[in-house]
């Protein structure tokens, strides 16, 4: 039997939780929360890839909007919501928890990639009560390593920081970032990393309007799989 996807809210949470969840016919009791880049919502096209792809292989999948998207419908965030975003991913991944028993994965592109980061980055930093509610791994597709065409404003500050096994997913044409550049950065998290370069593609990875990259939602399960030897 397929998955089954359904509208998802936690309004008793601060910030709510909103978005899409998919329930495996046989779980395997690990969770995934998927997160939008700055321009998109969590009907992505590749979000719903992903999520259908990982919970037909048995996650439960929770794609969310971000709580800027929450309030606004269109646009990009603002220096002001990334503090209230990282909440909200911190809300969404309680919001799994109490749904499947497992390892829990937060993920996101671009944007939601990056907050993501930066939220296990600050939890690393706390007690080790706070420590002890890391998700288990982070997949951060297309990290924004700096504006298009501004190399020099590394988002880089808090990845010495990060202990959370992360695995990247990276096109070779991304503008936000050379698979050469993410490899230096990478080298300053000491946590367990790898990076899978997707070849020719940009930001979006392959999707970008109708485009879809039929394949890269099992290479990523697969990629995620043998990462965390899921597979053992």
């Amino acid at each position: 039997m397929p998955a089954s996807t359904r509208a998802f809210a936690d309004n008793a949470a601060d910030p709510k939780v909103r978005g899409y969840l998919h329930t495996p016919a046989t779980a395997n009791e690990m969770g995934l929360v998927l997160s939008h880049g700055a321009g998109s919502n969590a009907q992505a096209p590749l979000l719903v890839a992903l999520a259908e792809t990982f919970a037909t292989a048995g996650f439960t999948v929770l794609r969310c909007d971000l709580p800027y998207r929450q309030t606004r419908s269109f646009g990009p965030p603002g220096p002001a919501d990334a503090a209230r975003d990282r909440a909200g991913l911190s809300n969404a991944v309680a919001a799994i928890r109490k749904i499947t028993p497992g390892r829990v994965i937060l993920g996101g592109h671009s944007y939601g990639g990056r907050q993501s980061s930066m939220l296990c980055a600050e939890l690393a930093k706390q007690s080790p009560e706070e420590v002890t509610n890391l998700p288990a791994a982070l997949l951060l597709l297309s990290y924004p390593l700096h504006p298009p065409r501004k190399p020099e404003q590394q988002r880089t500050q808090h990845l010495p920081d990060l202990r959370t096994p992360t695995l990247f997913v990276h096109g070779t044409r991304d503008p936000f970032g050379s698979i050469a550049e993410l490899e230096q950065a990478i080298k300053m998290i000491p946590a367990r990393t790898k990076l899978v370069a997707i070849e020719g593609a940009g930001h979006d990875l392959g999707f970008k309007g109708k485009a879809k990259q039929e394949e890269l939602g099992n290479l990523i399960l697969q990629e995620l799989t043998n990462f965390l030897n899921l597979s053992s």
